[in-house]
């Protein structure tokens, strides 16, 4: 049996699942960081259940070209909370005027091997999409959805960028139906001080 442990937000998980890949929109980061996307960005989740969370995403500068980010989150629904952190590493790139982020994180896979009557953890690299743009202090994202493709795996960062663009220049719509979150600039909490 194969199972799956992101690192990724919760209401990915409860909504609906992103396009994982295998290699991001540029093979490798070329534009320099913005650092007007520095800071903590908090955004509310509500779907039209009895489900909503909270979000925030933490970004800060990690090299020229690439940042660390940090998405703190917390679902409820009913009585029932689910804490999630996640931790990236994200570039920009650009298709056509529209910039994106390309997010990186490893994801274990555990399987039962029976043969050897125990459990085997495998790491693997994965990349995330989401289409974004800042306005004063708010940030919209719109994460490419799982299902905006039949392929499923892209040989190269070419091929992939090529298939959304021709799908973006159809006006055919990329991204998940429901995964679409405004997040506001506010001043990063303190750290919680130990009683």
């Amino acid at each position: 049996m194969k199972k799956l442990f992101w690192l990724l937000p919760i209401c990915f998980i409860l909504y609906a699942c992103p396009f994982e890949s295998t290699v991001p929109l540029e093979s490798k980061p070329v534009e320099p960081v913005d650092s007007t996307l520095y800071g903590y960005w908090y955004g509310i989740i509500k779907d039209f259940s009895d489900m909503f969370g909270i979000e925030a995403l933490d970004f800060t500068r990690n090299t020229d070209s690439t940042y660390k980010v940090i998405r703190y989150g917390k679902a409820i629904k009913g009585n029932m909370i689910l804490p999630d952190t996640a931790y990236f590493t994200g570039f920009t790139s650009y298709i056509g005027s529209q910039r994106f982020m390309n997010l990186v994180t490893d994801i274990e896979i555990r399987e039962w091997n029976r043969k050897k009557r125990k459990e085997v953890i495998t790491k693997k690299k994965v990349y995330y999409m989401a289409a974004f743009d800042i306005s004063n202090d708010t940030i919209k994202v719109r994460t490419v959805g799982e299902d905006f493709s039949v392929q499923k795996i892209y040989s190269s960062s070419g091929e992939l960028k090529n298939y959304i663009s021709d799908q973006l220049s159809q006006n055919i719509n990329i991204y998940d139906s429901v995964y679409t979150l405004s997040y506001r600039k506010i001043p990063r909490p303190e750290p919680a001080k130990k009683l």
